[in-house]
């Protein structure tokens, strides 16, 4: 079985020996934390056996069959949801999409509070035959809740009677406004699991759903999930544990003042997938005064832009970078008689090679600068990968959650500006 590593090649030289032998015993500790459920947070940790729970359920066999039913009538899909509701299906869908002819087109709602935005995708609802699908625990949440009033009332008028054929909720099995919506009118519904908070989600109902509408294997993607669970959770050897040596990577570099992460791709179809890992980062350990910064690019195009600041600039941060081996398209440089460009030293060379110098020289650019680079080696984008790919990184960030002695499960931050944002609108 081919799986994700990680090559310490460019941050080992940043961590001196007695930091390491130091901490070792804080990651073993948090790992066991993590596995035996024993710390904060710990009624939020079904998602780490949630991958073979779900192969050896009929959740995929019947998202596929209640979906098979929905598809036949439309030409687009709507997935309302902000945060870990959609970012996670989005990172996913976005990353396949240059590889992929999907089944309908789709779009996401609900995770701004922008009008414009809005006002389009209704124009644009008016000439689409579409389905809905909504995702909220409470079915409050306003960004979210205000859409989905909004686009309900949208296809009411456009479908009638019908209107409860075409929108899928998943929410809460018991409780919650959404649920109560859901019962009164009878749309089909899937469980956001009591277990699993949101931005560790996306392998369950969340994002399975409008995965499989979007033509995704999901199967694979939980597979690929399963998989890296196995060695994430039964290997308790560093030199063998991706996730353990992410985690512990990047603890002794925030140890030693690097108080930013950056999350580097080099295809910008995988832009969306840093948007879903600065949200699983950001809210596990931003709190009481701990973690790290999540931040993100895209090279080559930001390296003409931050990436003067990255390589000169203020010391404070490393780079996690997302080396991708093979894609599955590519294009070659042409020969030219002229060679008008003065390009024909590239001739025969496809795109994706150049991109992997381009890496190449930057990390050893940023190195030399005094930035260390933690990089992830997957060997392709692929359902099967990017499910390993999830997996690790949420295993890594409940382990990095337990070493800074923080709740890696809650977000308690987040409520302050919906406090505030509420007494103005005087709720």
């Amino acid at each position: 079985m081919n799986t994700i590593s990680i090559n310490n090649e460019y941050f080992k030289e940043f961590i001196p020996l007695e930091l390491y032998d130091v901490i070792i015993d804080e990651l073993y500790s948090a790992f066991d934390t993590l596995i035996n459920k024993t710390g904060e947070g710990k009624e939020f940790t079904g998602w780490i056996n949630s991958p073979e729970l779900t192969i050896e359920s009929s959740v995929i066999n019947d998202i596929m069959e209640q979906i098979s039913q929905v598809k036949k009538k439309i030409d687009s899909l709507v997935v309302v949801g902000i945060g870990g509701s959609y970012l996670g299906a989005k990172a996913i869908i976005d990353a396949l999409k240059p590889q992929l002819k999907p089944d309908i087109k789709i779009h996401f709602a609900g995770n701004d509070i922008n009008g414009q935005n809005l006002h389009n995708l209704l124009i644009n609802l008016d000439n689409e035959d579409y389905a809905l699908i909504v995702i909220s625990k409470s079915g409050t949440t306003l960004e979210p809740a205000i859409a989905f009033r909004i686009i309900k009332q949208h296809a009411e008028n456009k479908y009638g009677t019908k209107v409860f054929e075409r929108i899928i909720t998943i929410t809460d099995e018991k409780k919650g406004t959404l649920h109560k919506t859901t019962l009164e009118n009878n749309y089909k519904s899937y469980v956001i699991p009591d277990d699993i908070g949101g931005r560790f989600s996306v392998l369950t109902p969340v994002g399975l759903v409008p995965l499989a509408f979007a033509g995704i294997n999901i199967e694979e993607l939980v597979k690929g999930a399963n998989d890296m669970s196995k060695i994430c959770r039964n290997e308790k050897d560093i030199s063998k544990n991706p996730a353990l040596q992410y985690a512990m990577a990047r603890y002794c570099l925030y140890a030693l003042g690097f108080d930013v992460e950056i999350f580097v791709t080099y295809l910008s179809q995988l832009n969306s997938f840093g948007e879903w890992w600065k949200q699983l980062f950001g809210e596990s350990e931003g709190k009481n005064g701990k973690g790290l910064f999540p931040a993100s690019v895209s090279f080559t195009t930001d390296l003409h832009s931050l990436g003067q600041f990255i390589q000169s600039g203020s010391k404070i941060l490393f780079e996690t970078i997302l080396h991708v081996e093979n894609i599955s398209n590519d294009v070659s440089i042409p020969k030219i008689e002229n060679d008008f460009d003065g390009l024909n030293y590239l001739a025969g060379k496809t795109l994706h090679q150049i991109n992997k110098t381009a890496e190449k020289a930057t990390v050893q650019a940023h190195v030399e600068g005094g930035v260390p680079n933690i990089i992830i080696n997957v060997p392709n984008i692929s359902e099967y990968y990017l499910g390993q790919l999830i997996y690790l990184f949420e295993f890594a960030c409940g382990i990095g959650g337990y070493m800074l002695n923080v709740n890696p499960f809650d977000q308690p931050g987040v409520e302050n500006y919906k406090k505030n944002m509420f007494k103005l609108l005087q709720y």
